[in-house]
């Protein structure tokens, strides 16, 4: 059987706050296995996203991208994307609108629907820590994540994102 729902958690744990995705993935994991909810889900953790990830998609009610951002209103921004052919991507990285767009050319219709949690981030250099504030911010996109994993309904999803 396939979980209903997909969380993907990209980023590089070497790289500073670009591990917010690695370590909420790690967090997300052992919660839903605590809260015997873990076969609802299906979580995902790469470095970023590639061409191949639009077949995760397949049999999916609710999809879900978590990653670091720079330059994001504090905590989090929390909002629900499209598939979209303007995101420029190169055959090694995709944005989660570009895997979407992959999704809706292979299958011939449209993704299930998606949502992007991007936390924000400062720093991203190689071999540094997470940021004081990057931690903060992890911990308010950890009470949404639970929040979001404790109903995972569409409107419900809806009912917390920006427009």
């Amino acid at each position: 059987m396939i979980p209903p729902v997909v969380i993907f958690a990209v980023g590089n744990p070497s790289r500073g706050d670009d591990a917010i995705g690695p370590q909420l993935y790690g967090r997300l994991l052992q919660w839903l296995e605590n809260q015997d909810i873990a076969e609802q889900f299906e979580l995902i953790e790469d470095f970023q996203l590639q061409i191949e990830h639009a077949l995760d998609l397949s049999g999916r009610q609710l999809v879900l991208f978590v990653d670091a951002a720079e330059n994001t209103p504090p905590p989090y921004v929390f909002q629900r994307i499209a598939a979209s052919t303007a995101v420029a991507h190169t055959t090694h990285a995709l944005a989660p609108e570009a895997v979407l767009q992959v999704y809706r050319q292979t299958e011939g219709r449209e993704p299930p629907p998606a949502f992007v949690l991007a936390v924000s981030g400062e720093a991203f250099d190689l071999g540094e820590p997470l940021t004081a504030r990057a931690e903060r911010h992890l911990e308010a996109a950890f009470d949404l994540l639970q929040q979001l994993c404790l109903l995972p309904a569409l409107d419900e999803w809806v009912r917390r994102s920006v427009n």
